[in-house]
């Protein structure tokens, strides 16, 4: 088991305090610093109605399908209020777009050390999701192989082998 510093140390994570948070925290610097919760919220919010007004999709109908009111709905488009992931999965059922556009756009960091491999990564992301599945397949197998073991066996998913 990995104790916190170690942790720390390997993550390259820094002692933050957050407004919204009673307690210290550790998190991972962004390409333009470590962003509040209140500035990831505000990235959300304008990605979600960035996202909604360029699919077509009025508010009010946004909301109606969620099953929400438009003034409750519109507290997420205003970063008043903060979504569960249930309903992130349900937004991505009716909008259309992966949990991983939404997350990207506040945190591309995690995709990459820089923003021009961040923004490669999620590129790749997205072609693969557009591939038939024999040919995703065809392609984790292929991807296995040119990978080193450690790496691999972390992005395997529970309950799935490692094949070489």
């Amino acid at each position: 088991m990995t104790d916190a510093k170690s942790l720390i140390r390997a993550r390259g994570l820094v002692e933050t305090a957050d407004p919204e948070f009673p307690r210290p925290a550790f998190r991972q610097p962004g390409f333009d610093g470590i962003l509040t919760a209140k500035e990831m919220d505000e990235k959300i919010s304008a990605w979600l109605k960035h996202t909604r007004e360029a699919k077509g999709i009025s508010r009010a109908d946004a909301a109606h399908l969620l099953g929400l009111s438009v003034t409750v709905y519109g507290r997420y488009e205003r970063s008043e209020g903060r979504m569960t992931v249930p309903r992130l999965i349900h937004l991505c059922e009716i909008m259309g777009f992966m949990p991983l556009d939404l997350i990207f756009d506040a945190a591309p960091h995690l995709w990459g050390k820089t923003p021009e491999e961040a923004e490669e990564r999620r590129t790749l992301t997205r072609l693969i999701e557009l591939l038939p599945a024999d040919t995703m397949r065809d392609l984790i197998r292929l991807l296995k192989r040119m990978t080193p073991g450690e790496e691999v066996a972390e992005a395997v998913a529970p309950g799935e082998t490692q094949r070489g």
